[in-house]
């Protein structure tokens, strides 16, 4: 028992000591309100390593490569993204907490803190592009479904990558102008707290990394219904990084979220390529 209870300690240890160096590390990058926030979440997890450490008797190294993932991933996408990634995958080690309350009921005490101050300690963090979620998912959302259905239609009228990806590009880059700039005059009617400036650079800046990354085919691929059909893999990854960046840091239903994008872009393309047959037939352009 005491064999079995010294090695439980020794993996939560280490736990612990590596979650403390993720938050002071973070600490160290942030400013302000979210340092001090980070600070304390540090501190707690301090002293828990402290607690079990009274089990095992000794010092425990942190996990270099946890601490090295969770710091790109913070480069990437973010401190409030990485935070709460990791803290989702403390449900484990929560549900062990509390087999674990029977035989040392201090236990109780940490799973406290993981369950309740941390998370409210997480949700005091202030990331300024999480404001501008809503903006963002225009530009993509409308990205997606407008240009995933511009391809596809051209796809079938064009039959050309070279000059499918050419529209391609002109509208998708003419329309991203004219969301932001339809953006900015919709916060600033609004008279909220969001910056109409920041509001439309984010959705135009969405909308056109989509552009390039949904039109990329058509310059890589010869064959255009070769170029389509990774268009629209492409668009299906696009709306999966996306939707779980949001499912994490707005704890929202990933499943829920994703099928409705999903589906939304591709009825639209499906429509689309078929009046491009249409349009091909009746207009009888051939390219």
């Amino acid at each position: 028992m005491k064999k079995s209870l010294s090695e439980i300690a020794r993996i939560f240890q280490r736990s612990e000591i590596t979650e403390y160096y993720i938050y002071s590390l973070l600490a160290k990058r942030a400013k302000g309100k979210n340092r001090n926030v980070l600070k304390s979440i540090a501190k707690d997890e301090m002293t828990h390593y402290d607690f079990w450490k009274k089990f095992t008797g000794t010092d425990i190294r942190p996990g270099k490569f946890k601490i090295a993932k969770y710091y790109l991933i913070y480069r990437i996408l973010g401190m409030t993204f990485s935070i709460k990634l990791m803290e989702k995958g403390e449900d484990r080690a929560e549900a062990f907490y509390r087999s674990m309350i029977k035989k040392v009921p201090r236990v109780a005490r940490i799973l406290n803190d993981e369950t309740r101050h941390e998370q409210l300690l997480i949700d005091m963090i202030e990331e300024e592009k999480l404001n501008y979620i809503g903006s963002m998912v225009l530009g993509l959302n409308d990205a997606l479904v407008e240009l995933t259905g511009a391809l596809a239609g051209l796809t079938f009228a064009l039959q050309n990558t070279r000059l499918i990806y050419l529209a391609g590009i002109i509208t998708g880059i003419s329309a991203s102008l004219s969301m932001a700039a339809s953006e900015y005059l919709s916060k600033k009617s609004e008279k909220g707290s969001k910056n109409p400036f920041k509001a439309s650079l984010y959705t135009g800046l969405a909308y056109i990394v989509t552009v390039l990354f949904l039109t990329l085919p058509y310059l890589i691929y010869d064959h255009y219904y070769v170029a389509l059909g990774f268009t629209l893999v492409h668009a299906c990854l696009v709306i999966l990084f996306f939707t779980f960046f949001v499912s994490i840091v707005k704890e929202i239903s990933l499943k829920k979220m994703f099928f409705e994008m999903l589906s939304l872009s591709l009825g639209v393309a499906g429509i689309s390529f078929f009046i491009g047959i249409l349009a091909r037939k009746i207009i009888h352009v051939d390219i």
